[in-house]
């Protein structure tokens, strides 16, 4: 399977479960994406979202207790798309980012292939 006409595109990985953030990586590369970084805590994200070229991230809601707010300010700044992973539902999503998409823990290739192509076509 893979992305249609967006393969090779880069993604921004913040996950703060190490196996979760490497399976979502191995999914992300077989729908034909390249993963221009990994962050597994808040202070490690902010440093690559703001020195990382890359077209979209997917950002886990909770990272290590903490709310993933302040670096989806950094990535709604440089003007990328992101998403978020959560296992908390709607309702767990930062107030002010509740209308962005989100996937539900846990998440099939499908479901990641479909949210990430909507996100970068609606850019």
């Amino acid at each position: 399977m893979t992305a249609t006409g967006l393969s090779g595109r880069s993604v921004f990985l913040v996950e703060d479960e190490v196996m979760i953030r490497m399976m979502v990586a191995d999914m992300l590369e077989e729908l034909g994406y390249k993963v221009a970084a990994e962050a597994g805590d808040i202070t490690e994200a902010m440093r690559l979202a703001q020195v990382t070229d890359f077209d979209i991230a997917i950002l886990d809601v909770n990272v290590n207790g903490k709310v993933i707010s302040p670096v989806a300010d950094v990535i709604k700044a440089k003007g990328c798309p992101f998403i978020f992973a959560t296992g908390y539902g709607s309702s767990g999503l930062p107030e002010q980012y509740r209308d962005r998409p989100a996937l539900q823990k846990p998440f099939q290739l499908d479901a990641l292939g479909k949210t990430i192509e909507a996100a970068l076509r609606s850019d």
